[in-house]
């Protein structure tokens, strides 16, 4: 099982469930915990590979998949015998949440997508291609420093480029290229996400520097209306979490009080 940290809440009964993205952990969750454990009880996970999880399935041959890493969230659900969560996550998380809504949409009582993928641009279509041919040459945190310096290109993004590197130097270079090969099934995952809406409700929250995520999002939030709800924060990137973490809580927690 994937490690998890809980936050207990006594005054509280409600979950709050936050997965992290490729390369992260759950320490790029710091600046939330304190706000949302005065509200909800607070799971932390650590997804295979990463985190505290480093060494969770490193004898696993099979690929990865998006279901398979879903139902490992499911199994600490489980084990904890949490029937319900919201749960908020970050970048390639939000994928992963969906996937979980799509397979077990009664253990979903809301969304939170920060930084949402939703659409490969052309950019991160070049980009994961690149990828995928040096990713046996390259020393895989030299892909990686690259791929935050073109998702997270501007100055005020340097406190997540720093994060993110600093965490993914803790995952081995055959489990980087495990988690790299899920890019070969992410387009029609995301071509059906982006054609279905689910009754959950549903807040995309995003940087307004996110530039190679955002316009997608802003296009499924006009055609899933009827739950999805979108906030752009200024003055941040692909990581609005770290980068804007005043302005992520409150909506975030207004959202949790109001929507769901």
């Amino acid at each position: 099982m994937i490690n998890y940290t809980i936050h207990t809440n006594i005054n509280s009964n409600q979950w709050v469930t936050f997965v992290h993205g490729a390369g992260g952990s759950s320490a790029i969750w710091f600046k939330q915990i304190r706000d949302f454990q005065k509200e909800y009880n607070v799971l932390l996970l650590d997804l295979r590979g990463h985190g505290a999880s480093q060494n969770t399935f490193k004898l696993v041959r099979k690929k990865y998949t998006f279901s398979g890493l879903a139902s490992d969230i499911v199994e600490v659900l489980n084990y904890l015998i949490i029937e319900k969560s919201h749960f908020v996550g970050i970048s390639l998380g939000t994928i992963l949440i969906r996937q979980l809504a799509e397979m077990y949409p009664n253990r979903v009582q809301s969304m939170i997508m920060g930084g949402a993928i939703l659409k490969m641009n052309f950019r991160s279509q070049i980009l994961m291609l690149f990828g995928n041919i040096f990713k046996y040459v390259l020393p895989y945190l030299l892909l990686y420093r690259l791929f935050a310096f073109v998702i997270m290109p501007n100055k005020n993004h340097k406190q997540s480029r720093i994060l993110f590197i600093t965490e993914a130097k803790k995952l081995y270079q055959k489990e980087f290229i495990k988690w790299f090969k899920l890019t070969a099934e992410i387009n029609p995952v995301l071509r059906w996400f982006r054609q279905v809406e689910l009754n959950i409700p549903t807040l995309y929250i995003m940087g307004a520097e996110d530039y190679m995520f955002l316009p997608a999002v802003k296009k499924v939030v006009a055609s899933h209306f009827k739950s999805s709800t979108l906030f752009v924060v200024q003055n941040s990137g692909h990581v609005v979490n770290v980068e804007q973490a005043t302005i992520f809580n409150e909506e975030v927690l207004n959202f949790l009080k109001n929507k769901a």
